[in-house]
């Protein structure tokens, strides 16, 4: 294990001193590389999170630019930054909380070319993306990898998110496959209250440092859901599917596919 300096044991204090964490929690988080896909409304809280926590390598993924329509719910961003890559826009803030911490910059979107290698040199991978593409794509290439990942999603007042290792079920065991175009609603038309992106991405977060830290119950097996309007959180537990087409005893699919990309998912 590494040895904390001085100026670590007080940026890490508070986890130091947290009991059942302490400093091999965080020399764990210091060593842990986390793979960040889409640098949006969810990713933002994320990275936020993850790069104060102590996370030794973050890798952002995104190929979009900053605009002024995402700065309603992406608080990663600022005016000023609009028309930047949101890569850069995020390694900017990133840095200044955490200057320790190494950031990994990919823009570009994620596709059936680039999955595999972009996630293969990663402990767990967090999908803040906001179409079923790529979050299907996630999921197929982490199981194929053996890597553990969380997966989140937002729509108008509503959230969910759900974690995997590979032992577990995997997002294809309670969605088989994704819906067709026409069943999905956009939050360019319908909308999303910005604030929600924070609250299921500071879920996404911890996840991802219970995991490496290695601390409490991720929510494996699990989808944890969210109604702004009634702040109401609700549990969902269900099995590993043996009969799912990837992860189960006897997978069909066995090569990454991607769908049509459709921007902006309903919840997922």
């Amino acid at each position: 294990m590494m040895e904390l300096t001085s100026e670590q044991h007080q940026r890490y204090n508070r986890h130091l001193i947290l009991e059942g964490f302490g400093i091999e929690g965080q020399e764990r988080l210091l060593q842990s590389k986390v793979l960040l896909v889409g640098v949006g409304g969810l990713g933002s809280p994320v990275a936020l999170y993850l790069a104060a926590a102590g996370v030794g390598t973050i890798g952002l993924v995104d190929g979009d630019q900053v605009s002024l329509t995402n700065l309603q719910r992406q608080v990663i961003h600022t005016t000023p930054d609009i028309g930047m890559p949101k890569v850069d826009s995020a390694e900017e803030k990133l840095k200044a909380i955490n200057p320790d911490i190494c950031i990994e910059k990919h823009e570009l979107f994620l596709s059936e070319a680039n999955a595999l290698d972009l996630i293969r040199p990663y402990d767990f991978v967090i999908d803040g993306s906001d179409n079923f593409a790529t979050k299907y794509l996630v999921n197929d290439a982490c199981v194929m990898l053996g890597k553990s990942f969380c997966v989140g999603g937002i729509s108008k007042y509503s959230g969910q998110v759900m974690t995997h290792r590979p032992d577990t079920a995997c997002y294809r065991c309670l969605f088989p496959e994704p819906p067709e175009m026409a069943d999905v609603e956009t939050c360019a038309i319908v909308g999303v209250l910005g604030s929600i992106a924070g609250m299921l991405g500071t879920v996404q977060a911890t996840e991802a440092i219970k995991c490496l830290a290695g601390v409490g119950e991720p929510l494996y097996n699990t989808l944890l859901t969210f109604d702004a309007l009634t702040m109401n959180w609700q549990r969902f537990d269900f099995p590993k599917n043996d009969d799912c087409a990837l992860c189960g005893k006897h997978p069909s699919i066995t090569e990454l596919k991607e769908y049509a990309f459709q921007p902006c998912s309903t919840l997922f």
